[in-house]
């Protein structure tokens, strides 16, 4: 490689340090090539070739999104292989909302000083999620901007896009009062509250990283955890059973995120007791005294993604879903579109 700058380094950006980063991620993104990759990384744009046989009319549905504060644990505990886990899951579960197949994934990378084993650490995350999901990681963007973040932290977002043949997406007008909403459980706080979070047990100011015994674990590794890739058993159960909605439960939590997946005149009733709370969000709850509306009108709540069906279909849904932990989580009723917590 004959790119290189003196004069670029000494304003604080390595061009040669972004060069050993691509070498050293290039076994993670290998991870991930499935058919329809046909290009290698380095090029200028991202190559992928998709399969449409048996498509009537192909729709491709896109989603973007990063991993928000949460990184302010990983910088914390210098721990950067699961955070791009987290920017994947965000983008492709939107995706599977839609009823679409996640076919590749691109990732952007902006920080103070680029640390290529950093660098490499952050995609690793990024390309065990592409391969949770099934998606092909086909190229992406390291941006050293000095003077613009500390040398030590990063920002990390995503973008994926999916295939869903026309008449295969999910269709919400086929909702009526009595069918069945059902829960995929969370891994934890997921991507998303975590300005709270971090407001709650002070976290860089002056907050510890302490064992919790409810936890079973620190503090910060806890709210670590990756988020829950829900994509592979989806597609799964969609090919067994009429899903009339799908929801993936993010910021907002579940008011503002349960009734896009509704139909006009109908509400979601969700009885609070039928909800599996996860220990994180007692302790978040009961350490910030925040109102139980407000927990779950910002987090998850222990419910990463919900599904509604025909009650004639909820035992087969349940069957398909056995592995995943999915439960009743409540039902639709005529009403004003919205979520009733009962």
């Amino acid at each position: 490689m004959q790119s290189y700058s003196d004069s670029y380094k000494r304003s604080g950006v390595d061009i040669t340090a972004g060069y050993r980063a691509v070498e050293l991620m290039k076994r993670h993104i290998a991870r991930t090539k499935t058919p329809g990759a046909i290009d290698d990384i380095g090029g200028f744009g991202g190559l992928f070739l998709p399969s449409l046989s048996g498509m009537k009319e192909p729709v491709l549905v896109s989603g973007t999104d990063g991993v928000g504060t949460k990184l302010k644990i990983a910088f914390l505990l210098d721990k950067h292989d699961t955070v791009g886990i987290d920017c994947v899951a965000m983008c492709v579960n939107d995706v599977i909302c839609c009823g679409a197949s996640p076919l590749f994934f691109l990732d952007y990378i902006a920080l103070g000083k680029n640390v290529p084993e950093r660098v490499a650490e952050v995609v690793s995350g990024v390309a065990e999620g592409c391969v949770q999901a099934g998606a092909a990681l086909v190229g992406g963007e390291t941006a050293e901007m000095p003077g613009f973040y500390p040398e030590d932290e990063y920002d990390l977002a995503g973008f994926s896009v999916g295939l869903v043949d026309r008449e295969k997406i999910i269709d919400k007008r086929a909702q009526k009062a009595g069918d069945v909403i059902i829960a995929l459980p969370s891994s934890g706080v997921h991507s998303n509250g975590f300005s709270l979070v971090r407001r709650v047990f002070k976290i860089g100011e002056g907050g510890k990283n302490e064992y919790v015994s409810e936890l079973g674990a620190s503090l910060y590794e806890t709210l670590l955890t990756p988020t829950r890739i829900y994509v592979k058993p989806v597609l799964s159960l969609l090919k067994r059973v009429s899903v009339k909605g799908i929801s993936h439960i993010t910021g907002g939590g579940f008011f503002e995120n349960i009734p896009r997946s509704l139909n006009d005149g109908l509400a979601a009733e969700i009885n609070k007791k039928d909800v599996r709370r996860l220990p994180i969000f007692d302790l978040i709850q009961k350490t910030g005294d925040i109102p139980e509306r407000d927990m779950f009108n910002t987090f998850n709540m222990g419910v990463g993604m919900t599904l509604t069906v025909d009650e004639k279909d909820a035992d087969a849904a349940l069957e398909a879903l056995e592995n995943q932990g999915a439960y009743v989580l409540g039902r639709l009723v005529s009403g004003e579109k919205g979520v009733i917590l009962c």
